[in-house]
């Protein structure tokens, strides 16, 4: 029997999430679903994500910005990839970038002709062969789709930007398609004793909001998810430790660079974040491994120039909600769970939250099958990208801190254990169905942090020195 169509969606918080979930559900809805976002002035939000991955690009898309007029309004800047500096070792350096490395050869993925080189003794960078690395490395940046006739891609790449200029971007392109804006703060929320699902919000001033599909894009919070729908949170922390953050705007004095630089400290990292305007910073670190007076020491000594900002302290957990879709309330954002920023996914979180919405985007019957494949296919992108985080702290050979002798030694999750097995052995990776990350990068943060295998694929062997 047919049902009606969603004809309200009501989103609670603004920032990056809520104006991206109002900005492309409003273009791709149309006008017959009316779309009210409630959010304070009074509210401030956290405001500090300033890095993205390739797939932000599918946003302007979406929206029909031009790359070079969102890069404009935002104060952007081009991102090939991140540098991690001191992961491995002290001294070391390496950069995770969004490009092939080299090329195949017959059946052999090229880290494994590499990895035969080395065994014969020819020794070379393994970035030597990245085209994304060298032309970060030389501060230099273009759209190279393809390299002539080789089979790689050219130059793969993200935005840096300001969070804010990006909120106030999509709610100007929001509104022009009808989104309504309503200012408030949320005093109460109605849930049907029945159903127990979300009917209507109930601001301080009185004002009433009805809806029958809830956004909850409310922060840390988690206002609709988690304060009134009781959805419990996994807490992650025994395998990502860092639980504070604090972060610091200073004067950009060195030539733009294309790239992000997170450098590992005592107990946890340091951002840099380079905009047109100014360069963002952050150190995040565990609290239970070092204070916050501390951290921010850390943090102030290693800016690139004087501070233009007050250093803003975070806390959170990292982890998930145990649902993301929960009766009529998605959960987006912070409010949905909390990734910390080392590969900059939690915009991308949002975005590929919004693009399932979409693809299972509901009836007023809201099927249970619907959002229990909703739910799962979202369990899996935070698990997979969980293990690559890990994978950061777990591939070190530290043990200058008492804090990275916990991440070297910690027990890991058996999904990423078997990838460190399966590579450990014979430099083998399988990428688990559509997982964000992909082999080309789990093997640029292995061999960049000197987890080299101990054999090359058996085919390999053929290969001679030339």
């Amino acid at each position: 029997m047919a049902t009606a169509g969603i004809s309200k969606v009501v989103i609670v918080g603004g920032g990056t999430a809520g104006w991206m979930a109002a900005s492309l559900l409003s273009r791709i809805a149309g006008p017959k679903v009316k779309i009210e976002l409630v959010e304070s002035e009074a509210i401030g939000t956290v405001g500090v994500g300033e890095a993205t991955i390739p797939q932000i690009r599918y946003l302007c898309d979406a929206l029909q910005i031009p790359e070079h007029q969102f890069l404009a309004e935002v104060n952007g800047s081009y991102k090939l990839g991140i540098e991690f500096k001191n992961w491995g070792a002290l001294g070391d350096s390496y950069i995770h970038t969004f490009g092939d490395t080299g090329r195949r050869l017959g059946i052999l993925d090229f880290h494994q002709v590499w990895l035969r080189a080395r065994e014969l003794g020819v020794e070379t960078d393994f970035a030597t062969y990245s085209f994304n690395a060298r032309a970060a490395r030389a501060n230099k940046f273009a759209p190279v789709d393809k390299l002539g006739d080789t089979g790689i891609f050219g130059i793969g790449y993200a935005f840096h930007f300001d969070a804010a200029l990006v909120a106030k971007l999509l709610r100007k392109v929001a509104e022009a398609q009808g989104v309504k804006r309503t200012e408030g703060i949320v005093d109460r929320v109605r849930v049907d004793p029945e159903s127990g699902f979300i009917t209507d919000l109930t601001l301080q001033s009185g004002h009433q909001v009805d809806g029958e599909l809830f956004i909850d894009c409310s922060g840390f919070r988690g206002l609709l998810i988690g304060d009134t729908l009781k959805v419990p949170y996994i807490d992650w922390s025994h395998w990502l430790p860092a639980n504070s953050a604090i972060a610091v705007q200073c004067e950009s004095v060195e030539e733009l660079t294309p790239y992000t630089i997170a450098r590992a400290h005592d107990a946890g990292w340091q951002w840099r974040i380079p905009l047109q305007h100014r360069t963002g910073n952050g150190h995040v670190y565990s609290n239970q491994f070092t204070t916050d007076e501390k951290a921010l020491e850390t943090l102030l000594t290693n800016l690139d120039g004087p501070a233009t900002s007050t250093p803003k302290q975070l806390r959170f957990t990292t982890g998930r909600r145990e649902s993301f879709w929960y009766k009529n309330c998605v959960a987006l954002g912070l409010a949905s769970g909390f990734m910390e920023p080392l590969e900059s996914t939690s915009i991308h979180l949002v975005q590929s939250g919004i693009s399932r919405l979409v693809d299972m985007f509901p009836t007023t019957a809201f099927s249970q099958r619907d959002i229990d494949e909703y739910n799962r296919r979202t369990v899996f992108e935070y698990e997979t990208i969980r293990d690559f985080l890990i994978l950061h702290y777990k591939a070190t050979q530290r043990d200058d801190s008492e804090f990275w002798r916990y991440c070297r030694d910690m027990f890991i999750p058996d999904t990423l254990q078997h990838k460190f097995d399966m590579w450990e052995s014979h430099g083998r990776f399988y990428r688990a169905e559509d997982e964000l990350f992909t082999s080309a990068s789990w093997i640029q943060v292995f061999l960049g942090q000197n987890i080299i295998p101990k054999d090359c694929h058996g085919i390999a062997k053929v290969l001679g020195e030339a």
